[in-house]
C-alpha cells in the first residue's frame, strides 16, 4: 500500500464511448474494472477498483503513478513493465466485464519472465500507439529526430504482403495465357463460320450433280437394252473403284496431316532448345550460396532484433529511474527514507544513488550515459534496416534463380516429350507413304479394268458412273469437312463460356494486387493525413501563440540498395512559425519549447492509434508524464483524446488535475 505520508496521486481514466465514428467493434466497458497488483514497479500491494466514466486518483511524484499505469500494461499483454527491486516474483490481475486477465513476473537470472493470461497476445501496437508513458518510443520519436515512418510502419508485415502479391502475379499471368487462348479462339469462330456455309454450300451444289446424273444413268438403262449381268459387272467395277478411289484420298489426306503436324514440332523443338539455351546462361549463380548468405544475415537479424529489445528495455529502465517515479533502491526503505528519497527526487539534486552499484554520481554523467544507449539503439536499427534489406534483395534472387531453374526443367521434359512425338509422326509418315503407294497401284488397276467396258456399247454408261462415283466421294469429303468444322465450332463456343468467369476473376486479381500494392503508401498517407488534421486542431484548441502550422510531408528518395538504387519513403517533420511584424518562417523542431514537443509526439501517437485500428486491439490509452503542459491545456489535450479511445488513463499532479470536470469518479488510494 502507499505510505500514509505520502502525497495523493492523480490518475484520470475515462470510459465513456463518445465517438462511434472512429471506434470499431470493440466493446465499450460497462461494469467496474477490478485492478490487484503484486511488486509491480514500486508498488508493494494494491487493489483498485475503477468504475466507467472517468476515475480520479490524486498524488504527487514518486507515489508510484507510472507503476500502476505500467500494472494495467502488464495485465494487457505488455512486457515493459517492471518488477520491484527487491522481489522476486510479482502479479496483476484485471477485471472487466465478467473476464478475468493476470500476468505474473519472475526474477531469474538478472532478467523478468513474464506468463498468465493476459488480454492481448501480442502487444507491440499497443506498445507503441496505446501505452503512451514518458518513454513511449512513438512519443518521444518526435523530439529524438527518429524516423517517423519506420515507427509507423513497424507493424506492417511487408514480407507477407510481397508473398501475397508474387502468388496473385503468378495466378495473373496463368489466367492472361488462358485468356489470351480463347481470345485466339474466339477469333477463329468467323473464320470457322464461313467454312462452314462455303461447305454447305458447295455441298449443294454437288447433291444437285449427282441427282442429273442419276437422272442420266437412268435414262441410259431406258435406252440401252443391256443384259443383266453386263450390268451388275458395270456397276461392281465402279463400286470397287469408288471405294479405292476413297480409301486412298483418305490416306493421302492423313499423310498430308501428318507431315504439316511433324514440321510443326520440329519449329516447337527448335524453340525448346533456344529457350533451353537461355535460361541455362542466365543460371549463374548457386541457390546454395545464396542460403548461406541469407542464414547469415537472418541469423544478423535476430541477433540486432534481439539487442534492440535489451537496448530499448535499459533505455526505458533509466529513464524511469532517472524520473524517480516509483524507485526502490533496495526494497527495505522505511517510511522516512521514502520521504527523504522523494523530497530529494522532487528537488531534482544534481547527484543520485545508482541503482546499479549503489554510489553517489553525478546526475550529468546518468543522463550521458543515457544518450550514447539512445544513440546505439539508433546505429542498432539503422543497421537492421540494412541487413533486412540485404536479406530482401538476395531472398529475390534466390526466387529468380530457382524460378529460372523449375522453367528450365520444364522446358527438358517438354523437348523430350516433343522429340519422343516426332519420333512417333515420322514413323507414322513411312507406313502411310506406303501404304499410299499400295493404294495407288490398285486404283490403276481397277481404272484399267473399268476402262475395258469403254470397247463396249456401255461407253456412255461408263463415263456417267464413272462421273458419279467421282461426285459421290467428293460429297463424302465435304459431308466430313461439315461435320468436323461443326464440331470445332461447338467445342469453341463451349469453351469460350469460360471466359467471364476468367475475365471476372483477373479483375479481382487486379483489385487485390492494386490493394496490396498500395496498402503501404495508403497506411502512410492516412498516418500523415491524420497527424496534420488532429495537429491542426490541437494547435486551434491549445492556442500555441506563434505556431501557425506543424506538419508532416510525405517525400520520396532514392537511395542505394546493393547494386541498384531504389526508391524509398521518408516522412519529413516541419514547423512554421509567424513573427510579430506578421511574416511566416520554417523552424525546426529543435525549437519547439518542451510543452510542443509533448504535444506533438502525442498526436504522432494518436496518429499510429488510429490508423492501426488500435482501439480494435485494446481498449485503453495510458497517458503519463504530462507535466511539461501547463495544467489548462492538459485538461483540452485529455478531451480531445477521449473522443478516440474507449478507456483513457491518464497521470496528472494534483495541480494539473484541477482543471477536470469535477464530475469524475475519484479514488484517492491505491
Amino acid at each position: 500500500m502507499a505510505n500514509e505520508q505520502d502525497p495523493p496521486l492523480v490518475v484520470v481514466i475515462y470510459t465513456g464511448n463518445t465517438n462511434l465514428s472512429v471506434m470499431s467493434t470493440a466493446k465499450s466497458l460497462e461494469s467496474t474494472i477490478d485492478l490487484t497488483a503484486e511488486n509491480i514497479g514500486g508498488i508493494d500491494e494494491t487493489s483498485v477498483t475503477l468504475h466507467p466514466g472517468v476515475n480520479v486518483l490524486t498524488g504527487r511524484n514518486a507515489t508510484n503513478r507510472t507503476s500502476f499505469l505500467q500494472a494495467i500494461m502488464a495485465a494487457l499483454g505488455s512486457e515493459q513493465s517492471s518488477l520491484k527491486g527487491d522481489a522476486n516474483e510479482g502479479g496483476v490481475e484485471l477485471t472487466f466485464e465478467d473476464s478475468e486477465f493476470t500476468r505474473s513476473l519472475h526474477r531469474q537470472n538478472g532478467s523478468v519472465s513474464f506468463d498468465g493470461n493476459p488480454y492481448l497476445e501480442d502487444s507491440e501496437l499497443a506498445d507503441l500507439f496505446a501505452f503512451l508513458l514518458e518513454s513511449n518510443e512513438a512519443r518521444r520519436a518526435v523530439g529524438r529526430g527518429d524516423d517517423l515512418r519506420e515507427i509507423i510502419m513497424r507493424p506492417i508485415d511487408t514480407d507477407e504482403i510481397e508473398a501475397e502479391i508474387s502468388s496473385l502475379e503468378d495466378e495473373k499471368r496463368e489466367l492472361d495465357d488462358q485468356i489470351a487462348e480463347l481470345q485466339r479462339l474466339e477469333d477463329e469462330l468467323p473464320e470457322l463460320e464461313s467454312e462452314r456455309v462455303s461447305l454447305e454450300e458447295e455441298i449443294e451444289r454437288v447433291s444437285a450433280r449427282i441427282d442429273e446424273l442419276e437422272t442420266e444413268l437412268e435414262e441410259h438403262e431406258i435406252n440401252v437394252d443391256e443384259s443383266r449381268t453386263r450390268k451388275e459387272e458395270l456397276e461392281d467395277a465402279f463400286a470397287e473403284l469408288r471405294s479405292a478411289r476413297k480409301e486412298f484420298e483418305s490416306v493421302e489426306y492423313d499423310l498430308e496431316t501428318e507431315r504439316e503436324s511433324l514440321q510443326e514440332l520440329k519449329r516447337e523443338r527448335d524453340e525448346l532448345e533456344e529457350a533451353i539455351e537461355e535460361h541455362t546462361a542466365e543460371n549463374t549463380e548457386s541457390p546454395d550460396r545464396l542460403d548461406g548468405r541469407i542464414s547469415e544475415l537472418r541469423e544478423r537479424k535476430r541477433s540486432l532484433d534481439s539487442k534492440l529489445t535489451e537496448l530499448q528495455n535499459v533505455i526505458q529502465f533509466n529513464e524511469n529511474r532517472l524520473s524517480g517515479d516509483g524507485i526502490d533502491l533496495d526494497g527495505e526503505l522505511s517510511d522516512d527514507d521514502s520521504a527523504e528519497l522523494t523530497d530529494q527526487l522532487v528537488e531534482e539534486s544534481d547527484e543520485i544513488v545508482c541503482w546499479t552499484c549503489g554510489s553517489t554520481v553525478e546526475r550529468d554523467r546518468i543522463e550521458s550515459t543515457l544518450e550514447r544507449l539512445q544513440s546505439l539503439h539508433q546505429n542498432t536499427l539503422a543497421e537492421r534496416n540494412d541487413v533486412q534489406d540485404q536479406i530482401d534483395e538476395l531472398s529475390e534472387r534466390k526466387s529468380e534463380i530457382k524460378e529460372n531453374a523449375q522453367r528450365r526443367s520444364q522446358l527438358k521434359r517438354k523437348l523430350s516429350s516433343t522429340e519422343d512425338e516426332i519420333e512417333m509422326r515420322e514413323g507414322q509418315i513411312e507406313d502411310l507413304e506406303a501404304q499410299l503407294g499400295e493404294l495407288d497401284e490398285r486404283v490403276e488397276d481397277l481404272e484399267a479394268d473399268a476402262e475395258s467396258f469403254e470397247d463396249t456399247d456401255y461407253s456412255d454408261v461408263l463415263e456417267t458412273h464413272r462421273e458419279l462415283n467421282r461426285v459421290e466421294l467428293e460429297l463424302e469429303e465435304l459431308e466430313s469437312d461439315r461435320s468436323g468444322v461443326a464440331d470445332r465450332i461447338e467445342e469453341l463456343e463451349a469453351t469460350i463460356d469460360d471466359r467471364g468467369e476468367l475475365e471476372k476473376r483477373r479483375t479481382e486479381i487486379d483489385e487485390e494486387l492494386t490493394e496490396l500494392r498500395t496498402r503501404v503508401d495508403r497506411i502512410e498517407e492516412d498516418a500523415i493525413d491524420a497527424f496534420n488534421d488532429h495537429m491542426e486542431s490541437i494547435l486551434s484548441v491549445l492556442q500555441y501563440g506563434n505556431i501557425d502550422r506543424i506538419w508532416i510531408e510525405r517525400r520520396e528518395t532514392s537511395v542505394r540498395d546493393g547494386r541498384r538504387t531504389v526508391s524509398k519513403t521518408a516522412f519529413d517533420l516541419h514547423v512554421v512559425r509567424t513573427t510579430d511584424e506578421g511574416a511566416t518562417y520554417e523552424d525546426t523542431i529543435s525549437h519547439l519549447s518542451e510543452s510542443e514537443r509533448e504535444v506533438t509526439g502525442l498526436v504522432f501517437a494518436l496518429a499510429g492509434y488510429l490508423v492501426h485500428n488500435v482501439y480494435e486491439e485494446v481498449p485503453f490509452m495510458l497517458l503519463d508524464s504530462l507535466e511539461a503542459i501547463d495544467s489548462d491545456r492538459i485538461a483540452s489535450l485529455v478531451e480531445y483524446f477521449e473522443e478516440y479511445v474507449d478507456c483513457l488513463v491518464v497521470a496528472l499532479l494534483p495541480e494539473d488535475a484541477q482543471p477536470l470536470p469535477e464530475s469524475h469518479h475519484y479514488v484517492t488510494e491505491i
